[in-house]
């Protein structure tokens, strides 16, 4: 027989360690063609801390995503940028970039303001173009305004860092302000369970996710459905076996610790929050951890919905899903 079950599973994940500091920092420099240099410390490993390093100078120098080159991870030239870890990248790192930007805007602006008579504080830098908020008539190209650095004699470098807003927290009680900001998720999953094998279908998972103001929908996206696939993994496919005895893991191979394929994972539709006011580079914070996390209870919840089971640990496999219809079955006789 096969049942058909829907979970929702809910969270708040904070950003960053645990009431610890947690810094990072960036070195920047607009070269005398335009492009820019941007250096951090943060280690790129698929979740595209990178693009958004890109994406943030882009927007805090007014120039394109195309005109970024980062360079990450390299601890000879790097400055520090901690654990690629407790999805802080975006928020930690990417303030340390804007805080670098905004460094290396102050000769720009001064510049700027001396070729066009304008106040540095009505400048705007927007598009590879630099104009005055009161009359857009009045402006110059980008590439104009660095050749006149260059006539000056002045660089665009900047260095900045960002370290969270938070405190100890205290042993006795442990009061105190652990994080900065929060990211909130919830998952609903559907599943369909076949009572006589044991076997569970993913079929469809919604997972909303609030992200700040998202830097990349599609990255965005893409970690929600990642995460969302190794939530449901986690649940039904996933296990390390250890060796009580020596404590080694007995299936350190793919072909023995199984994770789900392509055609396992359920159809994932991903909806991207945006919220107002956040700490983070213009507004956005992580959604690495948080994209995982809500998969996990909404798939253990399906499960119980669909055989009226109360399985409150992971991972839940086919047998364990047949023992408890069958002791379900003899409880209503």
């Amino acid at each position: 027989m096969k049942r058909r079950g829907t979970g929702v599973g809910c969270m708040f994940y904070g950003v960053g360690n645990t009431g610890l500091p947690n810094p990072a920092a960036a070195f920047v420099q607009v070269l005398p063609d335009t492009s820019v240099h941007v250096t951090v410390g943060a280690a790129d490993i698929g979740q595209g801390s990178s693009t958004m390093a890109a994406s943030v100078a882009a927007e805090t120098l007014g120039l394109n995503y195309e005109d970024i080159q980062v360079s990450w991870a390299d601890t000879m030239y790097a400055p520090e940028g901690g654990a690629t870890s407790a999805s802080r990248q975006t928020f930690i790192t990417g303030n340390a970039v804007k805080n670098a930007c905004q460094t290396a805007m102050g000769e720009l602006k001064r510049t700027a303001s001396e070729e066009l008579n304008v106040p540095e504080e009505d400048l705007v830098f927007r598009k590879r173009e630099i104009y005055s908020s009161k009359d857009e008539s009045i402006r110059m190209t980008y590439p104009a305004l660095m050749a006149a650095m260059g006539k000056k004699g002045r660089l665009a470098v900047g260095a900045g860092y960002y370290n969270p807003k938070t405190t100890y927290l205290n042993p006795a009680d442990m009061s105190g302000v652990p994080y900065e900001l929060y990211s909130y998720a919830t998952c609903i999953l559907e599943v369909e369970v076949d009572t006589d094998t044991g076997e569970v279908s993913l079929l469809k998972a919604v997972s909303a996710h609030d992200v700040g103001t998202p830097i990349g929908i599609k990255l965005v996206e893409g970690q929600i459905e990642g995460g969302t696939a190794m939530g449901t993994g986690f649940v039904i496919s996933e296990k390390i076996d250890i060796d009580p005895k020596t404590l080694a893991i007995k299936n350190p191979t793919l072909s023995k610790y199984i994770i789900e394929t392509s055609m396992d994972v359920p159809v994932v539709y991903p909806i991207v929050v945006s919220s107002e006011g956040e700490a983070g580079p213009f507004g956005a914070k992580g959604v690495g951890e948080p994209a995982l996390i809500p998969s996990i209870p909404a798939t253990v919840a399906a499960i119980n919905d669909a055989i009226g089971s109360n399985f409150t640990s992971t991972p839940i496999f086919p047998a364990d899903i047949v023992k408890a219809w069958k002791e379900k079955q003899e409880t209503q006789g």
